[in-house]
Formats: C-alpha cells, sequence, structure tokens
C-alpha cells in the first residue's frame, strides 16, 4: 500500500478537521503500513498518582489509526471508530511523550484494522496495545 499523504500533510490536515487537538499529537511518519505519533504530555493528560490516564492513551490510538487510515484513503473527514480493543499492560514513565506505532493489518472498501503499540519515550517495552477498527464511508461515483 502506497500513502497518498505526507506526515506533514497529515499534520496539516488533522490542525484543519480537528483543531481542539492540534498541541496534543505530531505525525511523525507514515508510509501506508507503518504510522508513527508522538501524543505530546502535559499536564491535563495526566491521573491521579502522576501517570497518563487511559482516555488519553485512548485518544493517541485512535487518532495514530485514524491518520494510519487516512493515510491510504486520503481525506474522508467522516471513517470512524468502530470497534476497539486496548490492553493496558505498564504505567508509562512520568514526564515523557507518548509513542504510538501503528501497523495498518488490513484496508478493505468498508473497514480498515490496524495494530497500535504505545510506548513511553525512549522506552523498549509498550505500556499499551489497542486494535482499532474503522468504518470508511461509501466512496462517491
Amino acid at each position: 500500500m502506497q500513502a497518498v499523504m505526507t506526515a506533514e500533510e497529515m499534520g496539516a490536515w488533522l490542525e484543519q478537521v480537528f483543531p481542539q487537538v492540534k498541541d496534543d499529537f505530531v505525525v511523525e511518519h507514515v508510509d501506508g503500513v507503518n504510522t508513527v505519533m508522538r501524543m505530546m504530555v502535559q499536564d491535563r493528560h495526566l491521573r491521579p498518582g502522576g501517570t497518563v490516564s487511559g482516555p488519553s492513551m485512548f485518544a493517541l490510538a485512535d487518532v495514530s489509526a485514524y491518520v494510519a487510515t487516512m493515510a491510504i484513503i486520503g481525506k474522508e473527514a467522516l471513517t470512524v471508530t468502530t470497534n476497539c480493543s486496548l490492553d493496558f499492560m505498564r504505567k508509562p514513565e512520568a514526564g515523557k511523550d507518548l509513542i504510538a506505532k501503528t501497523q495498518l493489518l488490513k484496508l478493505g472498501r468498508t473497514l480498515s484494522v490496524s495494530n497500535v503499540l504505545i510506548y513511553s519515550e525512549d522506552s523498549e517495552a509498550p505500556v499499551a496495545r489497542a486494535n482499532m477498527t474503522y468504518a470508511i464511508p461509501p466512496r462517491k461515483s
């Protein structure tokens, strides 16, 4: 699969369609199969105890799978999450950004399926794993 958008183009488009998260995520890499995204962890992402909250990690997985799908099909803003399975495996390191490494496993006409591993920056062990499925709107002829 060949990406139709660069990381820079994808980042600019995300800012356009989701301005509410423009200060949270950076698209670092897209190539048509693999996507790397960064969550710039800030105080609003933390839960008591100083660790990144589950909803924040879900947001990173969700946006990363969305970007992986958009990188192939192009700008389809109405592509939506239809399923997510998220495992929290260890506590993220305090004071570190989170990195999502996403692999697009299948892209069909109506669904895309991705696997997302989330890491604390500079860590080799993932802190979370998500399987994400997106519904793709019908193409207009």
